[in-house]
Protein backbone atom coordinates (compact mmCIF):
# COMPACT_ATOMS: atom_id res chain seq x y z
CA UNK A 1 0.00 0.00 0.00
CA UNK A 2 1.65 3.54 -0.90
CA UNK A 3 2.50 5.42 1.94
CA UNK A 4 0.05 8.37 1.23
CA UNK A 5 -2.98 5.85 0.81
CA UNK A 6 -1.80 4.48 4.68
CA UNK A 7 -1.29 7.60 6.50
CA UNK A 8 -4.95 8.69 4.62
CA UNK A 9 -6.64 5.72 7.21
CA UNK A 10 -4.67 7.04 10.35
CA UNK A 11 -6.78 9.25 12.73
CA UNK A 12 -4.64 12.30 14.01
CA UNK A 13 -2.69 13.95 12.14
CA UNK A 14 -0.09 11.80 10.54
CA UNK A 15 3.02 13.59 7.72
CA UNK A 16 5.34 11.58 6.04
CA UNK A 17 8.66 13.85 6.02
CA UNK A 18 11.80 13.55 4.33
CA UNK A 19 15.34 13.70 6.39
CA UNK A 20 15.15 17.32 5.00
CA UNK A 21 12.08 18.51 6.54
CA UNK A 22 9.97 18.38 3.53
CA UNK A 23 6.50 17.32 3.39
CA UNK A 24 5.79 14.18 1.03
CA UNK A 25 2.39 13.17 2.33
CA UNK A 26 -0.40 13.89 4.77
CA UNK A 27 -3.51 12.54 6.31
CA UNK A 28 -5.64 16.11 7.07
CA UNK A 29 -5.34 15.60 10.65
CA UNK A 30 -9.08 16.29 11.97
CA UNK A 31 -8.34 16.15 15.19
CA UNK A 32 -5.84 18.63 15.01
CA UNK A 33 -7.25 21.28 12.76
CA UNK A 34 -5.30 23.87 14.46
CA UNK A 35 -1.98 22.58 12.99
CA UNK A 36 -3.80 21.11 10.03
CA UNK A 37 -1.75 21.47 6.78
CA UNK A 38 -2.88 22.89 3.60
CA UNK A 39 -3.33 20.59 0.57
CA UNK A 40 -0.61 22.10 -0.99
CA UNK A 41 1.68 21.70 1.61
CA UNK A 42 3.15 18.62 -0.09
CA UNK A 43 6.88 19.18 -1.31
CA UNK A 44 7.33 22.07 1.30
CA UNK A 45 9.52 22.28 3.89
CA UNK A 46 7.62 22.12 6.99
CA UNK A 47 8.67 25.64 7.74
CA UNK A 48 6.45 26.40 5.48
CA UNK A 49 3.59 24.33 7.23
CA UNK A 50 4.16 24.79 11.22
CA UNK A 51 4.91 28.22 13.07
CA UNK A 52 9.22 28.11 13.61
CA UNK A 53 9.35 26.66 17.25
CA UNK A 54 6.99 23.47 16.06
CA UNK A 55 8.99 23.08 12.54
CA UNK A 56 12.27 23.22 14.56
CA UNK A 57 10.70 20.71 17.07
CA UNK A 58 9.25 18.32 14.66
CA UNK A 59 12.46 19.19 12.05
CA UNK A 60 15.03 17.90 15.41
CA UNK A 61 12.90 14.67 16.06
CA UNK A 62 12.80 13.33 12.62
CA UNK A 63 16.73 13.85 12.37
CA UNK A 64 16.94 12.31 15.65
CA UNK A 65 14.46 9.17 15.00
CA UNK A 66 16.02 8.50 11.45
CA UNK A 67 19.79 8.58 12.96
CA UNK A 68 18.83 6.31 15.72
CA UNK A 69 16.82 4.14 13.35
CA UNK A 70 14.02 4.64 16.02
CA UNK A 71 11.14 6.53 18.13
CA UNK A 72 11.39 10.07 19.14
CA UNK A 73 8.55 12.03 21.15
CA UNK A 74 8.14 15.52 23.10
CA UNK A 75 5.30 18.09 23.91
CA UNK A 76 4.92 20.98 22.79
CA UNK A 77 1.98 23.94 22.47
CA UNK A 78 1.07 26.19 19.90
CA UNK A 79 -1.56 29.01 20.21
CA UNK A 80 -2.50 27.68 23.96
CA UNK A 81 -3.32 24.31 22.96
CA UNK A 82 -1.05 21.05 24.73
CA UNK A 83 0.18 18.85 21.60
CA UNK A 84 2.42 15.28 21.87
CA UNK A 85 4.70 14.61 18.10
CA UNK A 86 5.92 10.81 17.71
CA UNK A 87 7.84 10.35 15.24
CA UNK A 88 9.50 7.39 13.65
CA UNK A 89 12.04 6.60 11.37
CA UNK A 90 10.46 4.48 7.98
CA UNK A 91 14.14 3.63 6.47
CA UNK A 92 17.07 5.54 5.98
CA UNK A 93 15.73 8.87 4.47
CA UNK A 94 11.98 9.27 5.67
CA UNK A 95 10.16 9.42 8.53
CA UNK A 96 6.41 9.33 9.80
CA UNK A 97 5.22 12.46 12.34
CA UNK A 98 2.27 11.89 14.47
CA UNK A 99 0.55 14.87 16.09
CA UNK A 100 -2.46 14.55 18.13
CA UNK A 101 -3.75 17.00 20.69
CA UNK A 102 -3.84 16.13 24.32
CA UNK A 103 -6.64 16.84 26.08
CA UNK A 104 -7.90 19.38 29.00
CA UNK A 105 -6.82 18.05 32.26
CA UNK A 106 -5.05 15.05 31.05
CA UNK A 107 -1.43 17.37 31.27
CA UNK A 108 -0.79 15.12 34.65
CA UNK A 109 -1.35 11.58 32.61
CA UNK A 110 1.61 10.50 33.68
CA UNK A 111 0.06 9.84 37.29
CA UNK A 112 -3.76 9.08 36.53
CA UNK A 113 -4.83 5.75 35.76
CA UNK A 114 -5.12 4.92 32.43
CA UNK A 115 -6.28 1.52 30.35
CA UNK A 116 -3.71 1.85 28.06
CA UNK A 117 -0.81 0.00 28.12
CA UNK A 118 2.41 2.14 29.69
CA UNK A 119 4.81 3.35 27.03
CA UNK A 120 8.23 3.92 26.86
CA UNK A 121 9.26 7.43 26.25
CA UNK A 122 12.63 6.74 24.20
CA UNK A 123 13.36 10.41 23.33
CA UNK A 124 15.17 11.31 26.55
CA UNK A 125 13.79 15.41 26.67
CA UNK A 126 10.26 14.09 26.47
CA UNK A 127 10.73 11.79 29.02
CA UNK A 128 12.29 14.26 31.37
CA UNK A 129 9.76 16.87 30.75
CA UNK A 130 7.28 14.11 31.70
CA UNK A 131 8.79 13.55 34.53
CA UNK A 132 9.22 17.25 35.85
CA UNK A 133 5.57 17.39 35.30
CA UNK A 134 5.07 14.45 37.22
CA UNK A 135 7.09 15.80 40.47
CA UNK A 136 5.02 19.19 40.40
CA UNK A 137 2.03 17.78 40.21
CA UNK A 138 2.69 15.08 43.19
CA UNK A 139 4.41 18.37 45.17
CA UNK A 140 0.81 20.18 44.27
CA UNK A 141 -1.26 17.71 45.63
CA UNK A 142 0.98 15.79 48.07
CA UNK A 143 1.04 12.39 46.65
CA UNK A 144 4.37 10.33 47.04
CA UNK A 145 6.41 9.32 44.07
CA UNK A 146 9.64 7.58 43.78
CA UNK A 147 12.00 7.15 40.52
CA UNK A 148 13.60 3.53 39.97
CA UNK A 149 16.93 3.61 37.16
CA UNK A 150 17.35 0.36 35.85
CA UNK A 151 20.69 -0.51 34.67
CA UNK A 152 20.51 -2.84 32.00
CA UNK A 153 23.89 -4.37 31.54
CA UNK A 154 24.94 -6.41 28.67
CA UNK A 155 23.21 -3.78 25.92
CA UNK A 156 26.54 -1.43 25.49
CA UNK A 157 28.43 -4.71 24.76
CA UNK A 158 25.87 -5.32 22.22
CA UNK A 159 26.26 -2.36 20.78
CA UNK A 160 30.24 -1.79 20.52
CA UNK A 161 30.75 -5.18 19.87
CA UNK A 162 27.98 -6.27 16.98
CA UNK A 163 26.06 -3.40 15.78
CA UNK A 164 24.25 -0.51 17.51
CA UNK A 165 20.94 -1.27 15.53
CA UNK A 166 20.98 -4.66 17.07
CA UNK A 167 20.97 -3.53 20.76
CA UNK A 168 18.14 -0.95 19.65
CA UNK A 169 15.92 -4.07 18.87
CA UNK A 170 16.85 -6.01 21.66
CA UNK A 171 16.30 -3.48 24.04
CA UNK A 172 13.03 -2.74 22.28
CA UNK A 173 11.96 -6.36 22.47
CA UNK A 174 12.89 -6.34 25.77
CA UNK A 175 10.80 -3.48 26.67
CA UNK A 176 7.20 -4.16 24.59
CA UNK A 177 7.23 -7.30 26.29
CA UNK A 178 6.87 -5.71 29.72
CA UNK A 179 3.22 -6.86 31.89
CA UNK A 180 0.67 -4.74 31.15
CA UNK A 181 0.33 -4.62 35.08
CA UNK A 182 1.88 -6.36 37.91
CA UNK A 183 0.53 -8.19 41.27
CA UNK A 184 -2.50 -7.65 41.91
CA UNK A 185 -4.32 -4.68 39.90
CA UNK A 186 -5.92 -2.76 42.73
CA UNK A 187 -2.81 -1.98 44.89
CA UNK A 188 -0.61 -1.45 42.26
CA UNK A 189 1.25 2.07 41.70
CA UNK A 190 0.47 3.97 38.09
CA UNK A 191 3.99 3.69 36.52
CA UNK A 192 5.36 5.04 32.93
CA UNK A 193 9.07 4.24 31.93
CA UNK A 194 11.14 6.19 29.98
CA UNK A 195 14.27 5.27 28.17
CA UNK A 196 17.20 7.67 29.24
CA UNK A 197 20.20 6.48 27.24
CA UNK A 198 21.34 3.00 25.49
CA UNK A 199 21.63 1.27 29.15
CA UNK A 200 19.57 3.13 31.47
CA UNK A 201 15.99 2.77 31.88
CA UNK A 202 14.11 5.17 34.15
CA UNK A 203 10.64 3.82 36.29
CA UNK A 204 8.24 6.90 37.71
CA UNK A 205 6.01 5.34 40.31
CA UNK A 206 2.92 6.85 42.35
CA UNK A 207 3.84 5.78 45.62
CA UNK A 208 6.42 5.68 48.61
CA UNK A 209 5.83 2.16 49.91
CA UNK A 210 8.66 0.01 49.29
CA UNK A 211 6.79 -2.94 49.58
CA UNK A 212 4.87 -2.14 46.93
CA UNK A 213 7.99 -0.71 45.10
CA UNK A 214 10.26 -3.25 45.50
CA UNK A 215 7.56 -5.47 44.18
CA UNK A 216 6.87 -3.64 40.92
CA UNK A 217 10.53 -2.73 40.45
CA UNK A 218 11.55 -6.59 41.00
CA UNK A 219 9.10 -7.59 38.45
CA UNK A 220 10.80 -5.43 35.64
CA UNK A 221 13.54 -6.82 36.31
CA UNK A 222 12.49 -10.16 35.77
CA UNK A 223 10.96 -9.71 32.58
CA UNK A 224 14.00 -7.57 31.51
CA UNK A 225 16.16 -10.90 32.58
CA UNK A 226 14.43 -13.41 30.27
CA UNK A 227 16.74 -14.42 26.71
CA UNK A 228 15.79 -12.18 24.18
CA UNK A 229 16.28 -13.88 20.85
CA UNK A 230 17.81 -12.68 17.38
CA UNK A 231 18.53 -15.12 14.71
CA UNK A 232 20.65 -17.88 15.57
CA UNK A 233 21.73 -16.09 18.83
CA UNK A 234 20.54 -15.69 22.45
CA UNK A 235 21.29 -12.55 24.54
CA UNK A 236 20.60 -12.59 27.88
CA UNK A 237 20.59 -8.70 29.77
CA UNK A 238 21.67 -8.36 33.51
CA UNK A 239 19.17 -5.65 35.02
CA UNK A 240 20.33 -4.10 38.12
CA UNK A 241 17.94 -1.26 39.57
CA UNK A 242 17.93 1.53 42.22
CA UNK A 243 15.44 3.88 43.74
CA UNK A 244 15.04 7.06 45.24
CA UNK A 245 12.12 8.31 46.89
CA UNK A 246 10.73 12.35 46.61
CA UNK A 247 10.95 14.05 49.96
CA UNK A 248 13.26 11.50 51.48
CA UNK A 249 15.69 10.84 49.67
CA UNK A 250 15.11 14.35 47.02
CA UNK A 251 13.22 17.56 46.25
CA UNK A 252 14.79 17.91 42.81
CA UNK A 253 13.46 16.32 39.55
CA UNK A 254 17.65 15.65 39.06
CA UNK A 255 18.78 15.14 42.51
CA UNK A 256 16.28 12.15 42.46
CA UNK A 257 17.70 10.91 39.48
CA UNK A 258 21.23 11.08 40.19
CA UNK A 259 20.48 9.02 43.48
CA UNK A 260 18.52 6.39 42.23
CA UNK A 261 21.37 6.02 39.48
CA UNK A 262 24.06 5.38 42.47
CA UNK A 263 21.78 3.05 43.60
CA UNK A 264 21.47 1.32 40.38
CA UNK A 265 25.49 1.26 40.16
CA UNK A 266 26.07 0.16 43.83
CA UNK A 267 23.87 -3.26 42.51
CA UNK A 268 25.44 -3.76 39.26
CA UNK A 269 28.63 -3.42 41.93
CA UNK A 270 27.74 -5.87 44.34
CA UNK A 271 26.13 -8.01 41.66
CA UNK A 272 22.75 -7.88 43.29
CA UNK A 273 19.54 -8.64 42.00
CA UNK A 274 17.69 -7.54 44.19
CA UNK A 275 16.61 -3.49 44.53
CA UNK A 276 18.57 -1.42 46.35
CA UNK A 277 17.09 1.79 47.81
CA UNK A 278 19.12 5.12 47.84
CA UNK A 279 20.72 5.56 51.27
CA UNK A 280 23.19 7.94 52.87
CA UNK A 281 25.69 5.48 53.13
CA UNK A 282 26.01 5.03 49.37
CA UNK A 283 27.82 8.97 49.33
CA UNK A 284 30.74 7.28 51.58
CA UNK A 285 30.88 4.70 50.05
CA UNK A 286 31.48 6.63 46.48
CA UNK A 287 34.32 8.71 48.50
CA UNK A 288 35.75 5.58 49.18
CA UNK A 289 35.90 4.01 45.57
CA UNK A 290 37.80 7.08 44.25
CA UNK A 291 40.27 5.99 47.25
CA UNK A 292 40.58 2.90 45.88
CA UNK A 293 41.09 4.25 42.52
CA UNK A 294 43.94 6.13 43.59
CA UNK A 295 45.35 2.91 45.03
CA UNK A 296 45.00 0.42 42.46
CA UNK A 297 47.31 1.92 40.20
CA UNK A 298 50.29 1.52 43.19
CA UNK A 299 49.04 -1.74 43.63
CA UNK A 300 49.49 -3.04 40.79
CA UNK A 301 53.49 -1.53 40.53
CA UNK A 302 54.07 -2.99 43.82
CA UNK A 303 52.46 -6.51 43.16
CA UNK A 304 50.05 -6.87 45.54
CA UNK A 305 47.06 -8.07 43.33
CA UNK A 306 47.72 -11.77 43.94
CA UNK A 307 45.49 -15.17 42.61
CA UNK A 308 43.64 -17.37 44.81
CA UNK A 309 43.54 -20.73 43.68
CA UNK A 310 40.80 -22.78 43.88
CA UNK A 311 41.05 -26.62 42.47
CA UNK A 312 38.90 -28.05 39.48
CA UNK A 313 38.08 -32.07 39.59
CA UNK A 314 36.74 -34.45 37.98
CA UNK A 315 33.15 -34.77 39.01
CA UNK A 316 33.09 -38.46 38.35
CA UNK A 317 37.14 -39.68 39.71
CA UNK A 318 37.53 -36.72 42.18
CA UNK A 319 41.02 -36.08 40.16
CA UNK A 320 42.32 -32.20 40.17
CA UNK A 321 42.72 -31.70 36.42
CA UNK A 322 43.31 -27.63 37.00
CA UNK A 323 44.38 -24.67 39.45
CA UNK A 324 41.91 -22.32 38.65
CA UNK A 325 43.24 -18.88 39.58
CA UNK A 326 41.09 -16.04 40.49
CA UNK A 327 42.60 -12.26 41.22
CA UNK A 328 42.80 -10.83 45.23
CA UNK A 329 43.72 -7.83 46.09
CA UNK A 330 44.55 -8.11 49.93
CA UNK A 331 44.71 -4.17 51.60
CA UNK A 332 47.04 -3.20 54.28
CA UNK A 333 44.83 -0.97 55.76
CA UNK A 334 40.88 -2.14 53.81
CA UNK A 335 41.89 -5.81 54.35
CA UNK A 336 40.79 -7.87 51.09
CA UNK A 337 39.10 -6.12 48.73
CA UNK A 338 36.79 -7.87 46.02
CA UNK A 339 37.38 -8.33 43.05
CA UNK A 340 33.63 -7.30 41.88
CA UNK A 341 34.86 -3.50 43.21
CA UNK A 342 38.44 -3.07 41.99
CA UNK A 343 38.07 -4.79 38.38
CA UNK A 344 35.51 -2.43 37.80
CA UNK A 345 37.59 0.42 39.10
CA UNK A 346 39.77 -1.66 36.60
CA UNK A 347 38.11 -1.13 33.64
CA UNK A 348 36.76 2.52 34.32
CA UNK A 349 40.04 4.10 34.34
CA UNK A 350 41.69 2.44 31.87
CA UNK A 351 43.89 -0.19 34.50
CA UNK A 352 42.06 -3.59 33.20
CA UNK A 353 44.93 -4.27 30.64
CA UNK A 354 47.71 -2.64 32.82
CA UNK A 355 46.43 -5.07 35.44
CA UNK A 356 46.31 -8.39 33.20
CA UNK A 357 49.48 -7.84 31.92
CA UNK A 358 50.93 -7.67 35.74
CA UNK A 359 49.31 -10.79 37.05
CA UNK A 360 51.40 -12.63 33.97
CA UNK A 361 54.11 -12.95 36.04
CA UNK A 362 52.77 -13.73 39.40
CA UNK A 363 51.34 -17.03 37.51
CA UNK A 364 54.80 -17.95 36.47
CA UNK A 365 55.67 -17.40 40.08
CA UNK A 366 52.82 -19.26 41.61
CA UNK A 367 53.37 -22.04 38.60
CA UNK A 368 56.43 -22.89 40.09
CA UNK A 369 55.09 -23.29 43.50
CA UNK A 370 51.84 -25.14 42.48
CA UNK A 371 53.72 -27.52 39.71
CA UNK A 372 55.59 -30.39 42.25
CA UNK A 373 52.24 -30.55 44.31
CA UNK A 374 50.79 -31.51 41.06
CA UNK A 375 50.34 -34.01 38.23
CA UNK A 376 52.04 -33.20 35.23
CA UNK A 377 48.88 -32.97 33.40
CA UNK A 378 47.20 -30.87 35.71
CA UNK A 379 47.01 -27.10 34.56
CA UNK A 380 46.76 -23.60 35.94
CA UNK A 381 44.04 -21.69 34.79
CA UNK A 382 44.12 -17.53 33.81
CA UNK A 383 41.17 -15.48 33.48
CA UNK A 384 42.20 -12.59 31.19
CA UNK A 385 40.65 -9.23 31.95
CA UNK A 386 38.21 -8.05 29.29
CA UNK A 387 40.09 -5.26 28.09
CA UNK A 388 43.08 -6.96 27.54
CA UNK A 389 41.65 -9.50 25.47
CA UNK A 390 39.85 -6.71 23.08
CA UNK A 391 43.17 -5.37 22.98
CA UNK A 392 44.90 -5.87 19.06
CA UNK A 393 48.29 -7.64 21.07
CA UNK A 394 46.44 -9.51 23.63
CA UNK A 395 47.63 -12.89 22.03
CA UNK A 396 51.02 -11.44 21.46
CA UNK A 397 51.12 -10.79 24.77
CA UNK A 398 50.11 -14.37 26.00
CA UNK A 399 52.86 -15.82 23.63
CA UNK A 400 55.56 -13.50 24.95
CA UNK A 401 54.53 -14.30 28.33
CA UNK A 402 54.91 -18.11 27.23
CA UNK A 403 58.53 -17.31 26.01
CA UNK A 404 59.93 -15.30 29.00
CA UNK A 405 58.30 -17.96 31.70
CA UNK A 406 58.78 -21.32 33.37
CA UNK A 407 55.05 -22.15 32.67
CA UNK A 408 55.05 -24.34 29.89
CA UNK A 409 52.21 -23.42 27.16
CA UNK A 410 50.58 -27.21 27.30
CA UNK A 411 50.06 -26.42 31.01
CA UNK A 412 48.14 -23.13 30.75
CA UNK A 413 44.30 -22.65 30.25
CA UNK A 414 42.81 -19.37 29.09
CA UNK A 415 39.35 -18.58 30.46
CA UNK A 416 37.53 -16.29 28.30
CA UNK A 417 33.84 -14.54 28.74
CA UNK A 418 31.06 -15.09 26.54
CA UNK A 419 30.93 -11.09 25.55
CA UNK A 420 34.91 -11.17 24.38
CA UNK A 421 34.85 -14.21 22.89
CA UNK A 422 32.71 -12.99 20.32
CA UNK A 423 34.27 -9.70 20.06
CA UNK A 424 37.27 -11.39 18.23
CA UNK A 425 37.70 -13.22 15.19
CA UNK A 426 37.92 -17.02 16.48
CA UNK A 427 40.93 -17.62 14.00
CA UNK A 428 42.96 -15.08 16.15
CA UNK A 429 43.46 -17.59 18.60
CA UNK A 430 44.48 -20.59 16.08
CA UNK A 431 48.13 -19.44 17.24
CA UNK A 432 47.24 -20.42 21.08
CA UNK A 433 45.66 -23.49 20.11
CA UNK A 434 48.79 -24.95 18.19
CA UNK A 435 50.97 -23.89 20.84
CA UNK A 436 48.73 -26.26 23.11
CA UNK A 437 46.89 -23.51 25.00
CA UNK A 438 43.59 -24.48 25.95
CA UNK A 439 40.86 -21.77 25.66
CA UNK A 440 37.74 -22.12 27.87
CA UNK A 441 34.99 -19.93 27.43
CA UNK A 442 33.43 -18.47 30.85
CA UNK A 443 30.29 -17.48 32.58
CA UNK A 444 27.84 -19.22 30.14
CA UNK A 445 24.47 -18.57 30.24
CA UNK A 446 25.31 -14.85 31.56
CA UNK A 447 25.83 -12.85 28.70
CA UNK A 448 25.08 -13.61 24.94
CA UNK A 449 26.05 -16.69 23.07
CA UNK A 450 25.81 -17.30 19.30
CA UNK A 451 26.41 -21.22 17.74
CA UNK A 452 28.18 -19.82 15.24
CA UNK A 453 31.37 -18.46 17.56
CA UNK A 454 31.29 -21.42 19.75
CA UNK A 455 31.27 -23.58 16.87
CA UNK A 456 33.86 -21.66 14.68
CA UNK A 457 36.64 -20.42 17.62
CA UNK A 458 39.21 -23.04 18.82
CA UNK A 459 37.94 -23.63 22.40
CA UNK A 460 38.28 -26.46 24.66
CA UNK A 461 35.24 -26.10 26.95
CA UNK A 462 32.56 -24.04 28.30
CA UNK A 463 32.00 -23.11 32.00
CA UNK A 464 28.77 -22.44 33.06
CA UNK A 465 28.39 -19.41 35.60
CA UNK A 466 27.91 -20.16 39.26
CA UNK A 467 24.42 -18.73 39.88
CA UNK A 468 22.99 -21.24 37.45
CA UNK A 469 25.04 -24.07 38.72
CA UNK A 470 24.33 -23.14 42.52
CA UNK A 471 20.28 -22.91 41.55
CA UNK A 472 19.94 -26.23 39.68
CA UNK A 473 18.05 -28.28 41.71
CA UNK A 474 15.69 -25.84 43.44
CA UNK A 475 15.16 -23.45 40.02
CA UNK A 476 13.59 -24.69 36.92
CA UNK A 477 14.94 -21.96 34.91
CA UNK A 478 18.45 -22.53 36.04
CA UNK A 479 18.14 -26.22 35.59
CA UNK A 480 17.40 -26.02 31.57
CA UNK A 481 19.87 -23.12 31.52
CA UNK A 482 22.21 -25.84 32.86
CA UNK A 483 21.36 -28.62 30.02
CA UNK A 484 21.32 -26.33 27.78
CA UNK A 485 24.58 -25.16 28.11
CA UNK A 486 25.67 -28.56 28.55
CA UNK A 487 24.00 -30.07 25.75
CA UNK A 488 25.98 -27.30 23.55
CA UNK A 489 29.23 -27.87 24.52
CA UNK A 490 28.66 -32.09 24.52
CA UNK A 491 27.26 -31.27 20.69
CA UNK A 492 30.06 -29.10 19.84
CA UNK A 493 32.45 -31.37 21.12
CA UNK A 494 33.60 -29.66 24.46
CA UNK A 495 33.97 -29.99 27.71
CA UNK A 496 31.06 -28.90 30.22
CA UNK A 497 32.69 -27.28 33.07
CA UNK A 498 30.58 -26.32 36.58
CA UNK A 499 31.69 -23.91 39.13
CA UNK A 500 29.82 -23.89 42.52
CA UNK A 501 29.43 -27.91 43.13
CA UNK A 502 29.68 -27.33 46.80
CA UNK A 503 27.66 -30.97 47.77
CA UNK A 504 27.42 -34.64 46.95
CA UNK A 505 23.78 -33.76 45.38
CA UNK A 506 25.34 -31.48 43.27
CA UNK A 507 27.98 -33.03 41.45
CA UNK A 508 25.34 -36.08 41.06
CA UNK A 509 22.80 -33.90 39.35
CA UNK A 510 25.63 -31.95 37.13
CA UNK A 511 27.38 -35.96 36.04
CA UNK A 512 23.46 -36.78 35.43
CA UNK A 513 23.51 -33.78 32.74
CA UNK A 514 26.60 -34.85 31.49
CA UNK A 515 29.05 -31.92 33.06
CA UNK A 516 32.79 -33.74 33.48
CA UNK A 517 34.74 -30.98 35.40
CA UNK A 518 34.07 -28.95 38.45
CA UNK A 519 35.11 -26.90 41.02
CA UNK A 520 33.22 -25.72 45.23
CA UNK A 521 33.48 -26.72 48.31
CA UNK A 522 32.46 -30.43 47.87
CA UNK A 523 35.94 -30.18 47.20
CA UNK A 524 37.58 -27.52 49.47
CA UNK A 525 41.04 -27.40 48.21
CA UNK A 526 40.93 -23.79 48.07
CA UNK A 527 44.76 -22.37 48.17
CA UNK A 528 45.15 -18.39 49.28
CA UNK A 529 48.25 -19.41 51.79
CA UNK A 530 49.97 -20.47 47.72
CA UNK A 531 50.35 -16.43 47.06
CA UNK A 532 52.48 -15.65 50.21
CA UNK A 533 54.50 -18.41 49.79
CA UNK A 534 55.46 -17.95 45.88
CA UNK A 535 56.16 -14.54 46.80
CA UNK A 536 58.34 -15.27 48.92
CA UNK A 537 59.85 -18.03 47.32
CA UNK A 538 60.96 -15.09 44.47
CA UNK A 539 61.96 -12.61 46.60
CA UNK A 540 64.91 -15.53 48.23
Amino acid sequence: MPADALIERLPDLVVLLRRDGVVVAHNGGLGVADLKPAGDAIGKPIEAVWSDSVAGLVRQLTRKAIALRTTTEARFQDRGRDYEARVSAQGPDRAICVIRAVLAGSQDGALEATDERPRPQLDRRGFLRRFKESMSLAALREKPIAVAVIHVDGIADIAQIIAPKLSDQIMSAAILRLPLQFGDSAGDPWWYLGQLNDSLLALVLETSDRAAIDSCVSQVCASLREPVSMGEAEFHLTPYAGVAVLGQDASSPRLLLDHARSAATEARRCGSTSVCFFTDTLRLQSLARLDIARELHDAIVNRDIRFRYVGRHDLATGRLVTWVGYLRWLHPLRGEIRPVEFLRVAETTGLATVLSRAVLTRLSEDFAALGPQSDSDVRISFGALRHHILHDNFVADIERFLEQGPLPSERLELRISEKALIARDPADFNSLQRLGVRLVVDEVGRGMGSLDWLARAPIWGLQLDRAWTTALRSDEVALKVCRAGIGVATALGLTPIATGVDDQEQRDALLALGCRHGTGDLYGDVLPDIIEHSGAAASG
